[in-house]
């Protein structure tokens, strides 16, 4: 049976297209693509989107789905009791806690007009099945570091090479390599790393100067800062997704730009684990870097909320600078859409445009806090006013997971009592 096609009717369309439009619009949608953009269109099935917002979906850069199981139990203690916790508590998982824990963090993501997310964990084939379950776009990157620190069985390298190269193709899942940072892995794994991307033609998801110290025990242990150092040794390009990039230089910025290296920006956790500092990310914009934003892991944020990132991101920015000018609305929103697609190579999302693929959500403007949205106003009040609770429906690759607030698979197996761990 041929599918149907699905119209949202006269809804405010953010369209994130190369000129930034806003219109008020009907949206065709016909499998997984999107067919038409105008009005007076008709459809099989007809969303009424006249008080919403419709956007393209919201795509989280960085984050570890698998450990959604550690909010509320790494709050308000020092980052390197943090990392100690998170470690040991790490290294007791089982299957059944990743997947479970998983499916979690992607109800939540859904739930808040998260369309797509890039994970960097081990265990990702299991990550995998709950991607696939569930009906989320997954981005997973098998982490990589050096054998004698890691918990994982076998090698590190292997594992993500045996990662990418088995299982089916999905339209949901892309897979690449990851490591885990510079304080775990030396030369040998940074560099295994890359060429395996490069064989395999996929992205490498890294952590990159996300605190102080990391940069500073580095820089004693080898007189070079990180992005120094691994510029040094070839590590740097365009396949590099680099998360946080909190402590970096301005010439580090600049050897980033010119090896057009990826920026995921993750400023809650940043603050949440008390990192120091301001991301410099209006000096990154100013050198030509392509910058996300990611929420991290719920051990690190306590939530996956795009949304909310958006929103204290710029306005942390625009603190830190004595300036509410620096980093605005339209900037972020950006961030979050044709800019992680950009980095993850996906031309095909991140924007509304005729023959893309269909990853949109639709923001109820009802509600109190939404309510008197215009076109004019549409990008500020997402930004700035919008939470989890106004997004009405959410689309994937043409497949509708929430509808009028609800979502649509009600994911039995994350029964109260359920094993996480």
């Amino acid at each position: 049976m041929e599918k149907l096609s699905i119209l949202f009717k006269e809804a405010i369309v953010v369209t994130q297209n190369s000129k930034r439009e806003v219109l008020r619009a009907d949206v065709l949608v016909e499998r997984n693509r999107i067919a038409e953009i105008g009005n007076n269109l008709e459809g099989d099935e007809i969303i009424h989107s006249q008080a919403g917002i419709l956007v393209p979906g919201l795509i989280n850069t960085h984050t570890h789905v698998a450990m959604t199981h550690l909010r509320g139990s790494l709050d308000d203690i020092l980052l390197s009791k943090f990392l100690e916790r998170t470690f040991a508590l790490d290294a007791e998982r089982t299957e059944k806690g990743i997947y479970n824990s998983s499916l979690l963090g992607i109800c939540e993501m859904i739930d808040s007009g998260v369309t797509s997310f890039h994970d960097l964990y081990y265990s990702e084939d299991i990550i995998e099945t709950a991607v696939r379950n569930s009906g989320i776009r997954g981005f997973l990157s098998w982490v990589t570091l050096d054998q004698e620190l890691t918990t994982q069985k076998g090698n590190p390298i292997e594992n993500a090479r045996n990662f990418i190269t088995s299982g089916s193709k999905s339209d949901l899942v892309s897979r690449s390599v990851g490591v885990q940072g510079i304080y775990v892995a030396g030369d040998e794994t940074y560099m295994k790393a890359k060429d395996l991307a490069s064989r395999q033609k996929t992205t490498i998801h890294t952590h990159l100067s996300e605190t102080r110290e990391e940069v500073y025990s580095h820089l004693k242990k080898t007189g070079k800062r990180p992005v120094e150092y691994l510029n040094g040794i070839g590590f740097l390009g365009p396949e590099v997704i680099a998360a946080h990039c909190s402590w970096v230089t301005l010439n580090e910025i600049r050897l980033m730009a010119r090896n057009e290296v990826n920026v995921s920006w993750n400023p809650v956790s940043n603050s949440k684990l008390a990192t120091g500092g301001t991301t410099p990310v209006p000096e990154m914009l100013s050198e030509g870097v392509t910058v996300s934003v990611g929420t991290d892991s719920s051990g690190s944020n306590n939530s996956l909320s795009v949304l909310e990132s958006m929103k204290y991101g710029a306005i942390s920015i625009n603190n830190s600078r004595w300036d509410a000018t620096v980093l605005g609305a339209q900037t972020v929103l950006d961030f979050a859409t044709i800019n992680a697609a950009r980095s993850l190579r996906r031309n095909d999302l991140g924007s509304i445009e005729i023959g893309k693929t269909a990853d949109l959500v639709l923001i109820d403007c009802s509600s109190p806090n939404l309510y008197g949205t215009t076109a004019e106003n549409a990008v500020s009040n997402i930004v700035y006013s919008g939470n989890p609770s106004n997004v009405d429906t959410v689309m994937v690759n043409g497949n509708i997971l929430k509808r009028k607030h609800k979502l649509v698979k009600t994911f039995d197996s994350l029964k109260k009592g359920d094993e996480l761990r």
